[in-house]
């Protein structure tokens, strides 16, 4: 390098002696690059004799080897697949663990792939290679959704189309198999049929499970290969995030956080939340390194078959970069699968045996990090990285965390000091006038249940106390063999809801973290809203029966919606918060007639029965549109004003809680408020309308405090994510299979996709409603850009509407201004 100083031109850029630009004039590059190159790909062991750099030649043949080396087959011209594969050999080795024995940073699969990169579609076609062409029309498939045998049958025609010798692959198989050389690949690891270990690292040598001595194969002595009865899908997070840092259409967005967090004091992004900051303060040699990689955790659990009769829990965990910008944060290809956990059953408490592998690798990128290229920067520097939360639903928050979400103390913030009531067959979780002041009114009202509220608000308990409370846990073994368990016993009222120590708390930060698994909003505002219109309605998700009216009466309170007993037969009173039959009508007539924009929500003409009696078929997203947009009208005049006022009043909370820009003082009042909507609801609804979800609303303005806007931590994008991971299960007899296939294809074609050119792609595709250009007018008021969303109708105007628009554009039109009198 030293030499190569003082051969650069006036740009300050030489010839590159990697072993893939190969001092090519097309090639120059600064010395950082040149340094990064060599450093990544070896040095041209060809090159013996430095022309480029000042040495001299001895004879004419040496040039002629030289030349040889590199102008025999010069580049194609228009060949976008050289800057991708630049990108992916950056990955492979600048690292120790991937260079081979030569020390030359390519193995032969990267060379077949050089190979492919500059030889001809087909003869004399100088101006596109095989590989820019497959990846091109591999996208295309996956873009417009072809099927495989659609696309076997366009190459079998485009083989016989174009002229002899082509390099036009026979299938899509063999054009998969081309491609899967820029993926990243992923790992087997067998697993106990009973969830009790995995066959990995010290026990991949084992035929039997160490704990409950399982087969390790489903037929030990069969004679040719074996088949492992559960098998773990891995896909290692380290080369993915080294892909990030390798392109450099991704690599500028790893440092957003550092670069673009707000400066007004709004939270638009986790860097604003208390979380982010209390992390970095604690951990400052981390945090001065933006480069340094923030992921989130998802995990649930889909059926890959749909809808059909046939259970099967299959559980992908997905981890998501906080480094990268807002507006990226929805994409699909931001995910990293990294675990693909088996089915049929969940793996419920014994999730912390397949995170094993994950875990272990997060260790090692705290404490150690990975040597990466910056294709931004052009740099070498060594990464870490850390998890900062989880994201999941109520049931596999408690499978992460180890506290269950069941029982008297099913609400893991409240912990020991959970509030509730027991009631008929159920546990209520009301009382939440312990969480207003001490000289609030409301505390001394007796319609709640007969009693004064005196006891202070449960205490959050601190990181230590909550270390200190697993200390005591027993030992718990792993796996879901007979001889394991027992009789399912219930537990005290006494005692705590800890059923293991979670796995992450082997990470050395874990337990400092001030939101370790976050409440999923998606799941609260869908339950919470079912729970209100169902018992509003009176339908099948009513929390109103017969046995909460009877809980009113054992506790003396709301005498007048008793239960009234006539004939032998008992009859239920009208209630405040439930519609009369004319105005259910009413509020399902205005539900039907809602016309949402394109793209915006569900038809809910589709949602409502035709005799607009009732409600059908909602998804999560179209309770959130009726919480916040739909119910505040709807409830207006069909229930009494101090019903409607509350509901009103908890639709807002929400609206303020999921905004995209949040204000500190706004979510502290937003706590305030829900305080006293939560106690406004005890006064109107039975306790058994207070399940976990209703008294977990309570804590989602704290959670935003800490962890920022909602959006980028709630499960909506990861369930649409596993919606795609469905789509890729073409096998129903191997639905891991399936997917762990396609999701390797898509990593690779998506990666491609982001140096095509001249073609469509996910990266620039058009919006849904995209306007078309229109033609330019001369008066700016008819300048707006739109379209017409039906045929055209001519209509004739009244006079005071000709009237009124004439005014509108007289009055708005800045070029006639100087002709108004």
């Amino acid at each position: 390098m030293e030499i190569a100083k003082n051969h650069v031109n006036g740009e300050g850029k030489g010839y590159c002696p990697c072993k893939s630009c190969a001092n090519s004039k097309r090639s120059l590059q600064n010395l950082a690059t040149i340094y990064a190159h060599i450093h990544d790909r070896g040095f041209l062991q060809s090159y013996t004799t430095w022309v480029y750099h000042g040495e001299k030649y001895s004879n004419a043949s040496e040039i002629e080897r030289m030349w040889a080396s590199n102008a025999d087959n010069p580049p194609l011209t228009n060949n976008e697949m050289f800057d991708a594969l630049d990108g992916v050999i950056g990955e492979q080795n600048t690292y120790e663990e991937n260079v081979n024995e030569h020390g030359d940073g390519l193995d032969t699969e990267f060379d077949a792939l050089f190979k492919e990169l500059n030889t001809e579609l087909y003869p004399s076609c100088n101006w596109m290679s095989s590989l820019n062409f497959l990846a091109k029309l591999m996208h295309i498939k996956v873009i417009n959704k072809w099927t495989d045998s659609s696309f076997d049958q366009l190459l079998e025609f485009l083989r016989v189309a174009f002229p002899k010798e082509n390099k036009i692959p026979a299938s899509h198989y063999e054009a998969k198999k081309k491609l899967r050389k820029i993926g990243l690949g992923y790992q087997f690891i067998h697993a106990c049929i009973n969830d009790c270990a995995l066959f990995w690292k010290e026990n991949s040598l084992m035929q039997n499970c160490p704990v409950c001595n399982e087969s390790r194969w489903v037929d030990k002595n069969t004679k040719g290969k074996k088949v492992a009865q559960k098998v773990l899908r891995y896909f290692p997070l380290t080369s993915r995030l080294r892909r990030r840092f390798s392109s450099r259409f991704t690599a500028k967005d790893m440092i957003w956080h550092n670069t673009g967090r707000s400066t007004d004091g709004m939270m638009r992004h986790p860097v604003d939340g208390n979380a982010w900051q209390e992390f970095d303060n604690r951990y400052p040699n981390f945090a001065k390194e933006p480069r340094n990689v923030r992921l989130g955790l998802a995990v649930d659990g889909f059926n890959p078959f749909g809808n059909m009769s046939q259970t099967y829990s299959m559980w992908p965990v997905v981890l998501k970069t906080y480094n990268t910008p807002p507006w990226l944060y929805m994409k699909e290809s931001s995910f990293m699968l990294t675990l693909l956990i088996p089915g049929p059953k969940s793996p419920g408490k014994d999730i912390d045996v397949f995170l094993r592998p994950l875990v272990d690798e997060l260790k090692t990128l705290w404490t150690d990090g990975v040597q990466m290229r910056d294709a931004h920067t052009e740099t070498i520097f060594t990464m870490r990285a850390a998890l900062l939360w989880t994201i999941n639903d109520y049931p596999a928050r408690s499978s992460l965390s180890g506290w269950s979400g069941q029982g008297y103390k099913a609400c893991s913030t409240c912990n020991e000091d959970t509030p509730l009531c027991s009631i008929t067959n159920k546990i209520a979780f009301v009382g939440h006038r312990r969480f207003l002041t001490k000289n609030h009114k409301l505390r001394e009202n007796l319609l709640f249940n007969c009693q004064k509220e005196t006891r202070d608000p449960p205490k959050q308990l601190s990181n230590a106390k909550i270390l200190k409370q697993l200390q005591g846990l027993p030992i718990r073994v792993p796996g879901k063999h007979p001889s394991h368990g027992g009789v399912k016993r219930k537990r005290a009222v006494s005692e705590l809801n800890w059923s293991k120590k979670s796995i992450f708390f082997e990470l050395d930060y874990w337990s400092s973290l001030l939101l370790k698994h976050n409440l999923d909003v998606m799941h609260v505002g869908k339950n919470v809203c079912e729970s209100l219109l169902g018992t509003s309605l009176m339908n099948e998700k009513s929390k109103d029966t017969p046995k909460a009216r009877q809980d009113l009466e054992k506790m003396g309170i709301r005498k007048n919606l008793w239960l009234t007993k006539n004939n032998n037969k008992f009859y239920q009173p009208h209630a405040p918060y439930s519609f009369t039959p004319i105005d259910r009508e009413r509020f399902c007539k205005f539900i039907r007639g809602v016309r949402l924009p394109d793209g915006f929500g569900s038809n809910f003409k589709n949602k409502v029965l035709p005799n607009n009696s009732n409600k059908i078929g909602l998804k999560s997203h179209d309770y959130h549109i009726l919480m916040q947009r739909l119910l505040p009208t709807g409830v207006q005049g069909c229930l009494p004003s101090n019903v409607s006022t509350t509901i009103i009043d908890l639709c807002t909370v929400f609206q303020k809680i999921c905004a995209r820009s949040l204000d500190v003082k706004n979510m502290e009042k937003a706590h305030k408020d829900v305080i006293k909507i939560l106690c406004n609801l005890e006064l109107i609804y039975p306790p058994a309308f207070f399940d976990i979800m209703v008294h977990l609303v309570i804590h989602l303005p704290e959670e935003a405090i800490l962890g920022g806007p909602v959006y980028m931590r709630w499960m909506y994008p990861f369930e649409r994510y596993m919606k795609k991971l469905k789509a890729y299960v073409r096998n129903k007899a191997r639905p891991e299979g399936s997917i762990a296939e396609g999701y390797v294809a898509d990593e690779a074609l998506t990666f491609c996709s982001m140096y095509l050119e001249g073609m469509q792609t996910k990266f620039n595709r058009p919006d849904r409603n995209a306007d078309a250009d229109i033609p330019k007018r001369h008066l700016h008021v008819f300048s707006s850009q739109c379209r017409s969303i039906s045929k055209k109708k001519i209509i004739s105007l009244s006079e005071d509407v000709r009237k009124s628009l004439e005014w509108f554009v007289l009055s708005n039109c800045d070029e006639i201004k100087d002709y108004k009198s």
